[in-house]
Formats: structure tokens, sequence, C-alpha cells
């Protein structure tokens, strides 16, 4: 008998065969029973409801106790696609006061898990959020018409004044982004998107908590499970207190009315920020409830841009204020001496054909009164002299130096507010000038960066910072919002000193020129109106297109200083025409704690003005 191979063969091939099925059959229920929870997940949900006891969002208030944000009641509808049955849509439709349209585009969003990942038939999905008690009542009477819906009961955010939106920030709905980088949260739930909301949402928000109930066979509840032994209180947000002055911020606010620009003030010894304001501003109400989209979406429109927060994302030239900073590089390198009238002023900075203009007064002069009359030449010569001098080796290195100072005094980099949107400015380092001038430039190449123009940039809180530092002659804390956390204390960046690489020495004859600019420099009108105040200050116009930037930097009182203060107005000019009076307000109602008769009826008045650019209302 001939013996068939074939057949031989294929007997251990239907024998494989049977093998790999079997051993399949092993992986996928090893898969099903050990590895994942899938299906006891979908048997759980047909047993018990997981409901979300979502907890009250932290309040804020200011430095004084004052109530700024606090919580009120709001609602969410949610439905279980599976038991949602016989469902009349348009009685649906009319008691939410919705279009069918909305109804099925809510439906389809819901179903689409690119949107909402955690999607299930078997699990309660939100439907509509944030409804009012009012909304909220008329769908309540009429919830057995509908089987598959329920109602959970939320908080929404409320503001006690119509400012400091900014700072404040808002709540809105998470983003896919959101729920991917955090699994605490799931769609529907609602996360800080601006300000001190985003900056602090971890402290703010508080932990959700879940209560387990149990259900029949047809999905009805009916009751607790175990006597609630599985439920897990909500564990309410933290209470945060700010830095602010809410008086001194509407101040502020009131004082930029028909106006661009900022006005930060910090308290010198803490780094606490007083005040944060930047104008155009937005009621903080807008971003409430069901209309925030639509009027995020109209504030973005507006070409004014009230939702850039100018105080922390202009890029502005600081001006001459900056020749403070410049002083004290000077006085640190040795390029000039206290007392020594060291630079000729021929109406300005003359030399090798170019010319830097200024205004008229004696020459030359030494440290103290050129900063009091913002000499131009004076701060250009000791620029010049400094990026030519031999002990750097060249002026690229004399650059590095300079820079390392300026950066040492908050310029250049993030101050690392805990705010969100901070930007760095600008201060440019040797590699920016050597590529267009293929190496060859010197101090008359970059001349303008001495009176703070050319290619310097800084923000409003770092002109207030600056002042803030000068206050203490030589250290500033990094400027924070946050006063205090609940339960809890803050990050010892807000409480720690950066000392600069300026010897605390050469703060003084700086001190001695801010303060004598105010009692008969360009500083001037602040004495006549509060010269209770002993105020320090230094007055900057900064070079425009248009008309030129009003801007102010100073501290008061010149011994013992509570608030150091930045302002800066968009095409308002000379620096004495807002920065010096809107400055001189700002630290009379802070030190005072009120304003005189006087200094109220020069407020209204300021507040009044309107600038223009060209033709068009800024």
């Amino acid at each position: 008998m001939v013996k068939n191979y074939l057949l031989e063969k294929r007997k251990y091939v239907i024998g494989g065969a049977a093998i790999i099925i079997v051993i399949l059959y092993i992986c996928r229920l090893f898969v099903l029973q050990i590895s994942t929870d899938d299906y006891k997940q979908n048997a759980d949900n047909n047993a018990f409801l997981n409901k979300i006891q979502y907890p009250s969002r932290g309040a804020i208030y200011d430095r004084t106790g004052d109530l700024l944000v606090f919580n009120q009641p709001a609602y969410d509808i949610y439905m279980i696609p599976r038991e949602v049955t016989n469902l009349d849509t348009l009685d649906l439709c009319r008691t939410l006061d919705i279009t069918k349209e909305q109804f099925l585009r809510i439906l389809e969003d819901m179903r689409n898990r690119r949107k909402n990942p955690g999607y299930s038939r078997y699990t309660q999905q939100l439907f509509m959020s944030q409804l009012s008690a009012e909304e909220c009542g008329v769908f309540q009477e009429k919830l057995f018409k509908f089987p598959g819906f329920s109602i959970q009961r939320r908080t929404i955010r409320q503001y006690t004044y119509n400012s400091a939106a900014h700072a404040l920030g808002d709540i809105g709905e998470v983003s896919m982004r959101d729920i991917e980088n955090d699994p605490y949260y799931i769609r529907g739930d609602y996360i800080g998107k601006q300000g001190v909301e985003r900056s602090y949402e971890k402290y703010l928000r508080g932990e959700k908590g879940v209560e387990v109930l149990l259900r029949d066979a047809h999905g009805r509840i009916q009751g607790s499970y175990m006597n609630g032994e599985f439920d897990h209180p909500s564990v309410p947000g933290k209470n945060l207190t700010l830095s602010l002055d809410i008086q001194l911020q509407m101040l502020g606010e009131r004082l930029l009315k028909n106006k661009i620009g900022s006005v930060v003030a910090i308290e010198p010894e803490t780094g606490e920020i007083l005040c944060l304001v930047s104008s155009p501003d937005f009621d903080p109400h807008l971003m409430i409830g069901r209309q925030r989209g639509r009027n995020h979406a109209m504030l973005q429109r507006d070409n004014r841009k009230p939702l850039l927060n100018r105080a922390l994302m202009g890029s502005y030239p600081p001006g001459s204020t900056f020749k403070t900073a410049q002083a004290l590089v000077f006085l640190e390198e040795d390029i000039i001496q206290e007392h020594t009238p060291s630079f000729p002023c021929y109406n300005g900075f003359v030399h090798a054909g170019l010319r830097v203009g200024c205004h008229p007064h004696g020459s030359p002069l030494p440290l103290v009164p050129s900063i009091a009359t913002s000499c131009n030449a004076y701060f250009c010569w000791g620029l010049y002299r400094m990026f030519g001098d031999r002990k750097y080796g060249s002026s690229q290195n004399a650059l590095t130096v300079w820079k390392d100072h300026m950066v040492s005094q908050g310029f250049g980099y993030r101050l690392g507010v805990d705010l969100p949107g901070e930007v760095r400015g600008f201060i440019p380092n040797a590699a920016f000038y050597d590529k267009p001038y293929n190496g060859r430039w010197n101090g008359l190449t970059v001349i303008s960066i001495s009176i703070g123009q050319g290619e310097i940039l800084t923000t409003p809180l770092q002109i207030a910072n600056l002042g803030a530092t000068i206050a203490n002659r030589g250290f500033f804390v990094t400027p924070h919002i946050v006063k205090e956390i609940e339960d809890n204390s803050l990050d010892s960046t807000y409480t720690e000193r950066r000392y600069t690489t300026i010897d605390s020495k050469h703060y003084d004859p700086v001190v001695e020129g801010m303060r004598m600019a105010v009692t008969g420099g360009t500083c001037r009108t602040a004495e006549y109106w509060f010269p209770e105040g002993k105020i320090c200050g230094k007055t900057g116009t900064a070079q425009n297109r248009g008309k030129d930037h009003s801007i102010f930097m100073g501290f008061a009182p010149m011994d013992n200083p509570k608030i150091a203060i930045g302002v800066y107005v968009e095409n308002g000019g000379f620096g004495a025409t807002y920065g010096v009076p809107i400055g001189t307000l700002m630290m009379e109602q802070y030190l005072n704690g009120e304003l005189s008769p006087l200094s109220e009826t020069r407020a209204e008045e300021i507040s009044n003005r309107i600038i223009y650019y060209g033709d068009e209302e800024r």
C-alpha cells in the first residue's frame, strides 16, 4: 500500500490551525476578563449610576477682604441616550427654547467621538449647560415627560465689580486639549481660561465627588447603593486673596477711559501687584454663561483689542524712564562718577556727524540733574564711552556686559508673574547687531538704545518693576497678584528677593535724581498736586510713527516706599501730559486711601479726555 504523504501533511495543518484558534480564544478571554474592564463597566453602568458631585469653586478677594468673585447656582441637563424613549422632540425644544436644528446639532456633537471621546449610550452625556434657575424651573416641571433626562446643579462665576477683567480672567468649557492634558476633566467641565482663574485653576477648582445610585432592570433609580458606602463628597476649591486694591484698580481704569495703555502698581518690598490696568478693558460679566462664546467673538473683532492684556503683553520702547537703568550700569562700570559734569549738551548729542536732539538746560551737568532734566546727551555720551572703552576689548564685549546688567534689572526676559501671557520684551545682544553690520559697529551705531529707543522693548510690568527695584535700592521680588491661598503657602518664587548686579550704593544718586525731577524737573507737576507724597519719578516720551507715547515711572514716598508705579499711555504725547498726573493720582489714592476733592475733580477731567489717532478715535 502506497503512503499518502499529502494527507499526512494536511493532518498537521488542520491540527495547527485548531491550536491557533484555541490560543486566540484564550487570549481574547484573558483580555476581556483580566486586562480590560470595558464589559464590567458596561454591566456596572446598567446596574449603577455614578452621579458626579461638582465642588464649589474658590472665591476671590482683594487685599482688603473685599469679595471680587463668587459663585451663583446654574444647572446642566444630562441625558442617557439608551434611556431616551418616545421623546416628544418639539415639546423638549419649546421647553428649552431651542430649535430642532440646534437639538440635532447637540446630538451630533455628543456622538462625535473626536469631540466627545467618552461617549457611551449607557452613560450620562451633557446635553445643555449653564441654565439659569428660571430656565431650569420650567424644564423641571416637565421632566417626567422626558425619560432619560436629568438635571445637575452646578455653579457659575459672578462678579461684584465691573472691573479687573484681565487680572481675574474667566472660566469656560474644557477643550479637547484640556481633557487630554488632565484626566480630571470630562466633556462639559469648566476650566480657567485667562487671568487668575487659569493660573490658579488647580487650587480654585476643588475636587469632584461621586454619588453611587442603584438602578433596577428598567434603569430606574432605586436609591443610594450600600447606604452611600462608596460615595465620595466633593471638596470645595480654595479661596484666594489677591494683592489687588480694587479701589485703586477702578481708579486706574477710570483714568484710562477713552485711552489705550496700561497702569501697573507694585508694593516694592513684597512684589505684590496693587493694580493691573489694561485699557481698553471689558466687563467681566460678558464672560458668564452661555453667551460667553458670542461675547468673546465680539470682543475679538473689536479693532481696539480689549482682550489684549497690555500690562503683560504690550511691548513698548521705555523712553527716558530707561535712563535710570542706564545710569546704574554706567556707575557700576565706572563709566561716570556721581558728581562729575562729564558730558556737554549742545541742545543734544553731537558727534561724528550724528545728532540726537535734547531740550534746553544747563550744560555740562553731573548725574543727578541730568536725570532730573532728562538730558539725552548725557546718556548718549555714557553709552558711547562705555562701548568704546578699551577695558572691554570690543563693542561686542561691552554690549554683553551692558546686557547682563539690564537683565539683572528685570529686562529682556519674562519676570515670571503668576498670570498667563507675559511677554519678554527685548534687549539686544551682540549677535543681533553683528549680522546686519557684519560685526562692524560701535556705540554710535546703536546710540538710540541709550535713551530707551531703537530696539529696546519693555512691558508696563517691567517699567513698574524698575521703579520697585530702585525704590528697594537694588532688589525686587518677582511681581505676583495672589497674596494668599487658603490653607496653602505661596511658591517661594514670590517671596525671595532677586538682587541686581548693581552695587546698592549706586542707587542713592539715581533716587536723588528722580526726587529732583519731581521737585523741579520734568515731573514737577506731581509735587504741586501731591507734595506730601514725597514722590520720586521719571518721565518718558517714546517716539512713535504717530503721536508719541506718554510714560511715567516712579515710587513714593522717597524713604520706606509703599508703592511703585508704571504708566503707559499710547499716543499721549509728553510724559508730563498723561503719565505724571495719572501716576500722581494713583499714588495719592493708595497712600491716603482716597482722593482730595481737588484731585477728584482733576481725575474726572483726565477721565473725560479722549485721545485721537489720526482721524479715528482711539
